[in-house]
C-alpha cells in the first residue's frame, strides 16, 4: 500500500529497531534537535504528514506518554505532501532504504540520542522550551536605561507574547511558521535598539534616533581608533556585528520553538492563553503592581508607537528648523555696528570639555574642582583680573560637542546631527562670525581635537584654523586628546597671540584633555619647558590606562575631576602669564560628562565664566546678576545656550537689524 494514503497499516518490524549504522526514518518529538527541525523548512514535527504514520519508530515500553502531541496537518497541505515527488523532504517513506544514506550524520547522532534516552530528551526539550519563553519575555520587558533595570521589572505580563500566542495557535502550518519567523526577527532588531537606546542614555542622556544617530557610528569608530587603536577597533567592530547576528538568530529560533509547542496541543495553549489574557485584563483594570511596576505591561507596543512618534518628529524638524534658521535678529547688522564696545580688546572664547555643573556641585567631584576654582580666581585678582560665572544650559549631554559649540555661537538650538547639518551650510550670523564682520578683528580657531579638513571653520567666521596637524606637537597622545591643554594653549601664543598684530585677535579654542576616558592625564609643566610637546612622554607612560579608569565609575568620576582641575588651571595660568588689559576671557563647558560620572539625574546646565582686566568690560553684563569670581552660586541665572549669542551682542553694543 502506498505510504501517501491515509489508512493505517501495521507496523514493518523490520523498521522497528534500526541498525547500529542506520538512521532512525522518524524522530521521537520534543528533543534537543527540535530547534533544527522547526527551521528547515521541512515537516520536522511528528505526525504532520499522514505518511509519518508508516515509519513511527516503536517506542520503548511506557514511552508513549513521552511523544509530542502531533500537530494535525491541515487537509490542503496534506494533498499537497501527497503529490509530492519523492525527491521532496516528505517523500513516501517506502522509498529505497539506501535513499538514507545521505542523511546528515550529526541529526541521526541526535536521533539515536534521544531515542536511547527518552527521559532526558524530554527534560533538555522542557529547559529549551523555557529558556526560549524566557528570552522572548526578557526582550519583551526590557528597559531602555540602565536606571530601569529594578525589581519586578521582568515579573510583568507583557501583553504582546498574549497577543503573538492568540495568532499563532490558529495559523496554518506554513503561515505560522513564517509569523513566527517574523516576529521573532521584528523581536532581535527591536532589541538591538533597546540596547542602543541604553547605551546612548548612558553616554549621551537621550535615546537613539533611528533617522538621525547613524551617522554617529562613524564618530565612534573615530574615538575607538584613537583610545584603543586599529587593532582594538577591528575587535570590536566584530564582535558588536556577531553579538547582533547571534541575537536576531536566537530571537528568530526561540518564537519558531514556541510556535510550534502552541501548535502541538491548540486545545490546551488556548486555555493558557485566555487564562494569562484574563489576567493580564485584570491587573490592568485593577493597576496592580509590583514593587511600584504595573504587572500588566505593553513595553514593546509603547516602544514601538514612540519611535514612529519620534521619526515623525524629526522628519517635521528639518522642514521647521531650516525655515527658523533663515530668521536672525542681528542677519542684516553691518559690521560697524555689531561689538562696539569691545573693539580694541583680544577676545578668546574657550571651550572646556565636558566642563558641567557636576564638576562644581557633585559631592565627590567638587572638593577638588572647586579648591582649583577658588585658588585660581585669586591668582587672577593678584594678576588684576576680575570674573564673573553664570550657568547655561547646554543642547547635548555626554558627547556630541560640536552640538554645543554650534548652539553657542550660532544662537539657534542645535540638539541633534540633521540641525548641524543644516545650520552649518547656511549663512545665519555666529558669534565669532560677527567679530569677522566687523573687520576689526583677525579670527582663528585653535582646535586639537580635529584631525582631519574641517569645512565647518568657514560658517563660524574664522579666518585661520589650526588643527591638530599644524600645531607643531611632537609628543605623545593622551588617549582621545591629541596634546595636552597647556601645549594648545602654548602653540596659540606662539603662532598667533604672541605675535604683532596689525588687529586684534578674536579666537575659538577648544581644549581637549578633559575628554573621556580620563587617562592617562597631562600634568602641568613650567611654561618655559613646553617645547614641541616631548617633555610629555614619561608623563604619559607613568599615567593610568583608559580601561583600568573608564569602566570603573569611582575611578572615572575621580580622574575626571582631575581633569577638570588640569584644563582650568592650564587656561587661567595662560591668562595670567600671556594676558593684558586688553584680553577678555570666555571659557565655558560643552556639556555634562556621561552619566557614569555626572548621575542619571545631572542636569544639563554648564558653566560660564567672562573674565577681563577693564572693568567696563565686565561693568557691561552687571544687569546679568552672574556671581563674582569663577565659580558661580548655585543660585545664579539659568539661560539656555542658544540665547547667550544675543545677549552677549546686545550687551556689547551690536544694533539689531533682523533677517526674515
Amino acid at each position: 500500500m502506498s505510504s501517501t494514503t491515509n489508512s493505517p497499516q501495521l507496523p514493518d518490524t523490520d523498521r522497528t529497531t534500526p541498525d547500529k549504522d542506520q538512521t532512525p526514518e522518524v524522530p521521537p518529538a520534543d528533543t534537543p534537535d527540535d530547534a533544527v527541525a522547526e527551521t528547515s523548512g521541512q515537516d520536522g514535527e511528528a505526525g504532520e504528514s499522514p505518511a509519518a504514520t508508516h515509519t513511527t519508530t516503536e517506542a520503548p515500553a511506557g514511552s508513549a506518554e513521552e511523544q509530542a502531541i502531533a500537530e494535525p496537518a491541515e487537509p490542503a497541505e496534506a494533498a499537497t505532501e501527497a503529490k509530492a515527488p519523492a525527491s521532496d523532504a516528505d517523500a513516501p517513506t517506502d522509498a529505497p532504504t539506501d535513499t538514507l544514506s545521505d542523511a546528515p550524520e550529526e541529526p541521526a547522532t541526535a536521533r539515536r540520542w534521544r531515542h536511547r534516552h527518552p527521559v532526558a530528551a524530554r527534560y533538555v526539550g522542557w529547559a529549551i522550551t523555557a529558556l526560549s519563553l524566557g528570552l522572548v519575555c526578557f526582550a519583551l520587558l526590557m528597559p531602555t536605561s540602565i536606571e530601569a533595570f529594578r525589581p519586578g521589572i521582568f515579573v510583568r505580563i507583557p501583553v504582546e507574547a498574549i497577543l503573538g500566542a492568540g495568532i499563532l495557535i490558529f495559523l496554518p502550518r506554513r503561515p505560522r511558521i513564517a509569523a513566527a519567523a517574523l516576529a521573532g526577527l521584528g523581536l532581535g532588531v527591536m532589541t538591538v535598539l533597546n540596547l542602543l537606546d541604553i547605551g546612548f542614555n548612558m553616554f549621551l542622556g537621550r535615546g537613539f534616533n533611528v533617522v538621525l544617530d547613524w551617522v554617529l557610528f562613524d564618530d565612534t569608530k573615530a574615538y575607538l581608533e584613537d583610545s584603543v587603536g586599529s587593532g582594538g577597533t577591528i575587535a570590536a567592530i566584530i564582535g558588536v556585528i556577531l553579538l547582533v547576528l547571534v541575537l536576531l538568530a536566537t530571537t528568530t529560533l526561540a518564537v519558531l520553538r514556541l510556535s510550534n509547542v502552541l501548535a502541538r496541543d491548540r486545545d490546551k495553549a488556548t486555555r493558557t492563553t485566555v487564562l494569562v489574557g484574563t489576567a493580564w485584563v485584570t491587573c490592568a483594570a485593577l493597576g496592580l503592581q509590583l514593587a511600584g511596576t504595573p504587572l500588566a505591561a505593553r513595553s514593546t507596543v509603547a516602544l514601538a508607537e514612540d519611535r514612529v512618534k519620534r521619526v515623525r518628529a524629526t522628519i517635521k524638524d528639518e522642514a521647521a528648523f531650516a525655515k527658523e534658521a533663515k530668521k536672525d535678529k542681528f542677519g542684516n547688522t553691518s559690521g560697524d555696528q555689531l561689538l562696539t564696545d569691545l573693539r580694541g580688546k583680544d577676545v578668546i572664547f574657550t571651550f572646556i570639555e565636558s566642563y558641567g555643573r557636576s564638576a562644581i556641585e557633585d559631592e565627590d567631584i567638587a572638593p577638588g574642582v572647586n579648591a582649583t576654582l577658588t585658588a585660581k580666581n585669586e591668582e587672577l585678582t593678584r594678576a588684576g583680573f576680575a570674573a564673573k560665572s553664570g550657568w547655561l544650559t547646554s543642547s547635548t549631554y555626554g558627547g556630541n560637542s560640536w552640538l554645543g559649540h554650534s548652539t553657542f555661537l550660532s544662537g539657534l538650538w542645535i540638539n541633534n546631527q540633521n540641525r548641524y547639518r543644516v545650520v552649518t551650510a547656511g549663512e545665519h550670523l555666529t558669534l565669532t562670525g560677527a567679530f569677522q564682520r566687523t573687520g576689526a578683528w583677525r579670527t582663528v580657531g585653535v582646535m586639537p581635537g580635529v584631525q582631519k579638513n574641517w569645512p565647518e571653520g568657514k560658517f563660524y567666521g574664522l579666518d585661520q584654523v589650526y588643527d591638530s596637524r599644524d600645531l607643531g606637537y611632537k609628543g605623545p597622545k593622551f588617549s582621545w586628546s591629541t596634546m595636552p591643554d597647556q601645549y594648545a594653549l602654548k602653540a596659540f601664543e606662539q603662532l598667533e597671540h604672541g605675535k604683532k598684530q596689525d588687529k586684534p585677535l578674536m579666537s575659538q579654542i577648544i581644549l581637549t584633555s578633559s575628554h573621556q576616558p580620563w587617562a592617562p592625564l597631562p600634568k602641568t609643566v613650567p611654561w618655559d619647558q613646553v617645547g614641541d610637546g616631548s617633555v610629555y612622554k614619561d608623563i604619559q607612560k607613568a599615567g593610568k590606562k583608559p580601561g583600568d579608569v573608564f569602566y570603573d565609575s569611582e575611578k572615572a568620576t575621580e580622574e575626571y575631576g582631575k581633569s577638570i582641575q588640569y584644563s582650568v588651571t592650564s587656561l587661567i595660568d595662560y591668562v595670567t602669564k600671556y594676558g593684558s588689559k586688553d584680553t577678555v576671557l570666555v571659557f565655558l563647558g560643552d556639556h555634562q560628562p556621561m552619566a557614569k560620572v555626572s548621575g542619571s539625574k545631572a542636569s544639563r546646565d554648564v558653566p560660564i565664566s567672562i573674565v577681563a582686566q577693564d572693568k567696563s568690560v565686565l561693568d557691561k553684563i552687571d544687569d546679568w546678576n552672574w556671581t563674582d569670581g569663577l565659580k558661580p552660586d548655585s543660585d545664579a541665572p539659568v539661560w539656555r545656550m542658544d540665547s547667550f549669542r544675543d545677549r552677549f551682542l546686545t550687551a556689547y553694543g551690536s544694533q539689531p537689524n533682523p533677517s526674515k
